[in-house]
């Protein structure tokens, strides 16, 4: 994968199949720092403690339509690659965590990527799941949540093509303003 927001798209598609109803979605920039932290976790099914230490095995994987499980490990070894960590940690019953730790300003880091198409996709594609994302850049932060959107759009479809341009928008803003310096 080319850009960190189609690892996001994936693990929360991952959660999203585990029967999670609350997918949460945090990226962390910290320029004095150098870090940028990406975690994705869910109140889904969760895994069984024997699978933990195959998650980052490429010929692993829970799904039925192919042999390889490349999500996890790709995202470990981008990871990896800038210096950072990656984890992941999960509890049957109570859900998943994926936490991937990059050097924000090494040549080797994947670009964020469109966060926004990301996030509408998995609206679209996920009407009973809700979606908390938070977006800290330096002192900055963004936060979209389903839950109130819902709210705000009382008896109207989520995935609504008026909800979900209005949605794209509204994260295309508020990520604006968050990377803006003034």
């Amino acid at each position: 994968m080319i850009e960190l927001s189609l690892h996001v798209l994936d693990i929360a598609e991952n959660s999203t199949r585990a029967g999670a109803k609350n997918v949460y979605i945090t990226i962390e920039e910290d320029s004095a720092g150098d870090i940028l932290l990406l975690e994705i976790s869910d109140d889904g099914a969760g895994m069984k403690e024997d699978m933990l230490n195959k998650v980052t095995d490429p010929f692993f994987t829970t799904k039925t339509v192919r042999n390889v499980g490349l999500g996890l490990p790709m995202l470990a070894q981008a990871a990896e690659k800038t210096g950072g960590r990656f984890s992941f940690g999960s509890k049957e019953g109570e859900g998943s965590r994926v936490a991937a730790e990059f050097r924000l300003g090494h040549i080797d880091r994947q670009p964020l990527g469109d966060m926004a198409s990301t996030l509408v996709t998995l609206i679209a594609g996920n009407t009973d799941v809700d979606f908390i994302y938070r977006h800290r850049h330096n002192e900055k932060e963004y936060i979209l949540d389903t839950r109130d959107v819902r709210i705000e759009i009382e008896d109207v479809p989520i995935n609504a093509l008026a909800v979900l341009s209005l949605i794209r928008e509204f994260i295309q803003d508020g990520l604006r303003e968050i990377n803006s310096e003034a």
